[in-house]
């Protein structure tokens, strides 16, 4: 495989999912930032480290984001036009209200 394909796709995915999350989503007050994107080296999966403030409101937009999984998924896919596409795992990375 080719060096730094991974961590190359990993930034583009980070891009454009901030893109989406800025023109497609309504977080109800909560803000939403794409802290890191790790795609593995067979493209199976990308996963996404999600923080969220305040800390009140990340399981309202934790929900929201998995609901439109596939959507983000399609769309994607057709932004970046790559075969296989990474399957979307988020994650909250969280400070527990510290």
């Amino acid at each position: 495989m080719r060096p730094f394909r991974n961590l190359k796709m990993a930034s583009v995915i980070q891009e454009e999912l901030s893109r989406l999350f800025v023109r497609e989503f309504n977080f109800n007050g909560a803000l939403v930032t794409i802290l890191d994107v790790a795609v593995d080296e067979k493209f199976e999966e990308a996963r996404v480290k999600l923080g969220i403030i305040p800390f009140e409101k990340e399981l309202e937009a934790y929900t929201i984001v998995e609901v439109r999984k596939r959507e983000l998924e399609h769309e994607l896919l057709k932004k970046l036009n790559v075969k296989p596409m990474p399957r979307l795992k988020f994650e909250i990375v969280s400070k527990g209200g510290a």
